[in-house]
């Protein structure tokens, strides 16, 4: 078995897992039927199932990366439709956490199922050996669990747990279809209690909680110390409990109390904890209810706290800055003064602890407990790069101090770090005291392996190009948000010849969180302070020669976009002879939303998208019309599915669902280009010129007049409709590219000089938010 085998997914219980299970299988094009049980009440018998897909299309961040995608799931109920489980190829229960329930669900089954179908449990407090009881030799051979994490598109973690009679070519089959067409990293696990994330993601949690009321912090304070130092995401702890839900705590401490092994140093965590059931009781549950540790009022978008002694919210307070080298070095973090070190200590010392401990018991070695902890929950580092970073010696050394069980781990790394770099190669420190290469699976090329084994081929303050074989460079951006400026575009400018000398594909690719979130607003505003109207004018005059350049290359450009690709992010895809999308990506030209037109011709390249698009109407003003609409309003597509329904990708551009084989798909694309390849030719346009831009503006007056679109928004929306119409141009003059790029240059210097557009730059870059004035 393998991804190409599983032709179809039957998923047993609509609930929020199953159904976000079921959306993700969806959404990599495949076909999945959604059972659930009979209500009791109503006519629709499979009204469990359906209405679960009708809140998925409601709901915000999206299960569906398409509406098309939701179209592929078929609804049906366990009583009239069990027997369909024979058309499916892989067969996920995701029912109530009840042995006897899922036991009965199975012998029925067994019955209906097709051989060699693969059957899989999403279950994180049952054993395998005790769901598979009582069945037959090619059930159990067929079984395994597939661990998602919710919500499960945005989520890349999946924990599996073979049992001893899991037929190897079955779960590799179920891995490999997880991988490739779900897009998640797949983290082995031992059978025991929570596995690895959920098991240390709870303990940490409780400690963190615990210690915090014993040493008398604030909220603010210990989500300032467990937080950013420590690489936790920026909600902090008490911000990820309200975001995880905190009715959720007392679920998992009983699973795990009830499964964990006697002695186990979670049992030392559980405590009555009368304000939480307080808050649970009060409906005060996290962010789905509006409050939880902080209280959320969206119509004001204020926050307030919660103070442990009294219950009740307070408006926050701002806790002092931690002592300098305390927010870099975990050393200084866990032995700075007053309530710091001691909070730090008590969280790092604990938590690390009991991870090393883990080893050889929940997982095999220290990888996969770092990589469920940073997929799971969001971790920066995982335990042991943590350990490294605060020292495996003065680890072991101040648990023994304290008369505390150092893990063997511990002792086997001595003052050794868990992980280092040999010959260009990262290895990890395994239970056997030697060092292992950090495998990756077949077909997986990371650029930050490629950097450990040679150097830059360019580099600047903001970009880099490397080697990545076969005849491909890689173009980097590495600013802050890979923030896009004159650095950029002169690297470019040296990188395409280089490129034609010696290599036969460009991709342009990075591996942070975002390929791009545009052009660097801060370095533009300071710009406008000094009136370096000039330089701005050079900046977008070079970025407009970069990307051009980019496009007429005599070798193909594949752009290999992940997270924001905005404004000029965009515009590098739009430039590109061809992109591969990671799913995630979320594109769009949103200069409209900080008063500006976009300038690195993103213009000229959308209307020439939108005119030669299949099923279009055929004209000037059919194109010119849908354009405007997606760029006035800095429309933002939520997946690459969208971005092509808005034509910031093409219907032949590819899409890579897991982020980890996004630079190999691209590699590969950029390859199959190569022979034969000619740059394309200039577009030229008849564009429809004063009276198609005052169509457009006849529409943005009625949107104003009816509070849709603010006096400056109408404004904004003039200066994109003459760039859009040809300015001066009429219906029989031939509009160049060159004519398109001046009037984007011209009209961008026209915003950007006037006070409102400066006001616009300066929300966003403050509050991150657009102004609307």
């Amino acid at each position: 078995m393998s991804a190409s085998t599983i032709e179809k997914v039957c998923v047993i219980g609509a609930g929020t897992m199953g159904a976000g299970i079921a959306a993700q299988v969806a959404n990599a094009g495949v076909p999945v039927l959604l059972l659930d049980i009979v209500p009791k009440d109503g006519d629709d018998r499979d009204a469990v199932a359906k209405g679960a897909v009708a809140k998925m299309l409601g709901t915000d961040p999206a299960p569906f990366m398409s509406k098309a995608a939701a179209r592929l799931v078929e609804t049906g109920n366990i009583e009239d439709h069990l027997d369909r489980v024979a058309e499916c190829d892989w067969i996920v229960e995701a029912i109530v956490e009840r042995l006897d329930i899922k036991q009965n669900l199975y012998a029925r089954l067994e019955k209906l199922k097709k051989p060699g179908a693969a059957v899989s449990s999403n279950t994180s407090t049952i054993p395998l050996e005790k769901l598979v009881d009582g069945r037959g030799e090619e059930f159990r051979s067929s079984f395994l669990i597939t661990h998602f994490f919710n919500p499960p598109r945005y989520m890349r973690l999946i924990e599996i747990v073979r049992g001893p009679h899991t037929d190897a070519a079955v779960a590799d089959g179920v891995v490999d279809f997880v991988d490739r067409k779900l897009g998640k990293r797949v983290v082995p696990t031992r059978d025991t209690p929570g596995f690895i994330a959920n098991r240390i993601g709870t303990y940490w949690l409780a400690v963190a909680v615990n210690a915090a009321m014993d040493q008398g912090l604030t909220i603010e304070e210990a989500d300032q110390i467990g937080g950013k130092p420590m690489g936790v995401p920026k909600t902090g702890i008490f911000g990820l409990i309200d975001l995880v839900g905190i009715d959720l705590m007392p679920l998992l401490t009983a699973s795990l109390t009830a499964n964990l092994p006697k002695g186990d140093p979670y049992f030392d965590t559980v405590r009555d904890q009368p304000l939480i059931e307080r808050m649970i009781a009060e409906g005060r549950t996290g962010r789905k209810a509006g409050s939880g540790f902080y209280s959320f009022d969206k119509k004001t978008r204020t926050k307030r706290a919660l103070d442990f002694e009294t219950g009740e919210y307070r408006d926050p307070v701002k806790p002092q800055r931690l002592p300098p080298r305390a927010e870099g070095d975990l050393h200084a973090l866990t032995n700075a003064p007053g309530k710091t070190g001691p909070y730090a200590w008590e969280i790092l010392g604990k938590v690390l602890a009991y991870s090393a401990s883990l080893v050889g018991e929940a997982a095999d070695d220290i990888t996969a407990i770092d990589d469920a902890m940073k997929l799971g929950y969001n971790w920066k580092y995982g335990p042991f790069e943590l350990i490294d970073r605060l020292g495996p010696g003065r680890l072991a050394e101040r648990l023994e101090k304290e008369g505390r069980e150092v893990p063997a781990i511990l002792r086997t790394a001595g003052e050794r770090p868990f992980y280092r770099v040999q010959d260009g190669q990262r290895q990890y420190l395994g239970l056997d005291g030697e060092y292992h290469d950090v495998g990756r699976p077949e077909g997986v090329l990371l650029l930050e392996d490629i950097k450990r084994k040679t150097g830059a081929l360019l580099k600047n303050a903001s970009a880099a190009l490397w080697d990545a074989g076969d005849g491909v460079a890689v173009l980097e951006f590495t600013a802050k948000m890979n923030a896009l400026d004159g650095e950029v575009m002169k690297l470019i400018g040296k990188a395409v010849p280089l490129v034609a000398e010696k290599f036969k594909a460009l991709v342009v690719y990075n591996e942070g969180s975002n390929f791009s979130a545009g052009a660097n607003l801060g370095l533009a505003m300071f710009a406008v302070n000094i009136a370096a109207w000039s330089e701005i004018e050079k900046l977008i005059a070079g970025g407009q020669d970069a990307y051009k350049a980019l496009k007429y290359a005599p070798f193909p450009v594949v752009s290999a976009p992940a997270g924001l690709a905005l404004g000029g992010g965009c515009e590098i895809l739009l430039h590109s002879d061809a992109v591969q999308a990671h799913a995630e990506s979320y594109i769009g030209l949103v200069e409209c939303g900080v008063g500006l037109v976009p300038g690195w011709g993103g213009c000229g390249e959308m209307l020439d998208r939108w005119r030669t698009m299949p099923g279009q109407p055929k004209g000037p003003m059919p194109p010119v019309t849908k354009v405007f609409e997606i760029v006035s309003t800095a429309t933002v597509a939520k997946s690459a599915a969208e971005a092509k329904g808005y034509g910031f990708l093409r219907e032949s551009d590819g899409v890579t669902m897991n982020r980890d084989r996004l630079l190999a798909d691209a590699k590969a694309k950029a390859l199959s280009l190569v022979e034969g390849y000619t740059p394309p030719e200039a577009p030229e346009f008849k564009l429809p010129g004063a009276g198609g831009k005052a169509a457009l503006m006849l529409a943005v007056d009625g949107f104003r007049k009816r509070g849709m679109a603010t006096p400056y928004d109408a404004v904004v929306a003039d200066a994109l409709a003459e760039v859009l119409t040809g300015g001066d141009a009429d219906l029989i003059d031939t509009v160049t590219e060159a004519d398109m790029l001046a009037l984007e240059r011209e009209h961008f210097m026209k915003l950007v000089r006037d006070p409102r557009t400066q006001a616009r730059v300066e929300s966003m870059l403050e509050t991150g938010k657009p102004l609307r004035n």
